[in-house]
Formats: structure tokens, C-alpha cells, sequence
């Protein structure tokens, strides 16, 4: 199934609303996050997804490849500052769509016990690097600020550091990554299983917006 996108050149409906403000319309047969940079260079600032995210199965393992690939694009947006316009259906448990609190507020929020109060909770706490990591040499740094206290992950085992390079790189088989590095993953939320594939739930920055002692 193709991901169908319409690109703005900004955030604002009423500037949308002006000639010329609406870039086009893309078509994805291969979603992923290495997009993300071509549409920001051709001036996209929000961005629409007209298919809704899913995370609740079951999946075949091409619904969850390009589910996590979508959750890929979604996060490398979010971390140029890109506004998504997407809806999401994030799973059945109450505080399930908290893995997601990092990328970009949804338009709509599915299959939660009060949607309105957890969409109102994630446009008014959601912030860019909220769940972030960078890479030095031999080791990658997380911070994780989803659960409202500051997680903070240094990495460097060298088969840890080879399961996020797999995770960085797309939609992994959770049966291909090292299973103590993915079960640790799995335990503090950094990955999400989604049906027999992974998504490395933080993004990469390169360049704080704030100082860094705030972040």
C-alpha cells in the first residue's frame, strides 16, 4: 500500500490558506525516515499522512514493516521540526500511546479510554528532543523524557550498539537482533515490538534547539 502525503510550506492554516503554500502531493511506496530530509529541503513544514497508524495486530510482516517505517518518518520529521498531521490508534493498555509522546501531536488519538484528554495531555507536554539520542565515538546517548523524569542511557557494548545500527536502519526482525540488547531495549521502551519487526522509538539530532542543560 502506498503512504499518501500533501505537503504545506507552514504549520498555520491561514497561511496555508494563501497561494502557493501547498508544495504537493507525494506517494510513498517505500516509507522510511530516509525521506524526511528530502521533503524539509523542498520546503515542507507540515506535512499530512492520510492513512491512519496502527499498532494494535495482528500483523502480517509487511503491515509491520511499513508501520514501523511510517513511525521512522513520523520521528525523523519531528526532529527537523516538522508538524504531522496523522492520526493513530497506539494500542489498547491506557498509557500505551506514551511510547509515541515524542513524535509529532496526532490530529486524533484511537482506541484509548479518553481520547480527548490524552491528545489534549500530548499537545500540551510534547516538545522536540523529548526522546532523543546522539552518537560519539563508540558509545550512543539517550535521553528520554516521555514518563516526565529524565532517562538517561549511555551505551556502548558493541553488540548493543550493533542492534541499534539494526534498528536505526529500518524495520529489523526482532529475531535478528542481539536478544539481551532487545530485551533491555524492550524493558526501558527504547524499541517497540510491532508484530515480529522493532522500532527504535527515539530520534537522532545533530543540533540542540535549546541549551543543552535544559534538554
Amino acid at each position: 500500500m502506498t503512504l499518501t502525503l500533501t505537503l504545506w510550506r507552514d504549520h498555520d492554516p491561514d497561511a496555508c490558506a494563501l497561494p502557493g503554500m501547498r508544495i504537493g502531493t507525494e506517494h510513498l511506496d517505500d516509507p522510511g525516515a530516509h525521506h524526511a530530509q528530502r521533503l524539509f529541503d523542498a520546503g515542507a513544514r507540515h506535512v499530512v499522512l492520510r492513512q491512519p497508524v496502527d499498532l494494535t495486530g495482528p500483523f502480517d510482516d509487511g503491515r509491520a514493516a511499513r508501520t514501523v517505517r511510517t513511525l521512522n518518518l513520523i520521528a525523523a520529521l519531528t526532529a527537523l521540526a516538522v508538524s504531522v498531521d496523522w492520526t493513530v490508534r497506539p494500542g489498547p493498555g491506557p498509557r500505551d500511546w506514551l511510547r509515541l509522546a515524542h513524535l509529532a501531536p496526532p490530529t486524533a488519538v484511537l482506541g484509548v479510554p479518553d481520547p480527548a484528554s490524552v491528545l489534549r495531555t500530548w499537545r500540551h507536554d510534547h516538545y522536540i528532543c523529548m526522546c532523543m539520542y546522539r552518537r560519539g565515538p563508540g558509545f550512543v546517548q539517550v535521553r528520554d523524557r516521555r514518563y516526565r523524569e529524565l532517562r538517561r542511557f549511555t551505551i556502548d557494548e558493541p553488540h548493543y550498539l550493533a542492534a541499534i545500527t539494526a534498528l536505526e536502519q529500518g524495520a529489523p526482525r526482532a529475531e535478528d537482533l542481539p536478544p539481551d540488547a532487545l530485551a533491555d531495549f524492550l524493558a526501558e521502551e527504547l524499541a517497540v515490538r510491532v508484530g515480529d519487526r522493532a522500532w527504535w522509538a527515539p530520534y537522532r539530532v545533530r543540533r540542540w534547539p535549546q541549551g543543552h542543560t535544559i534538554i
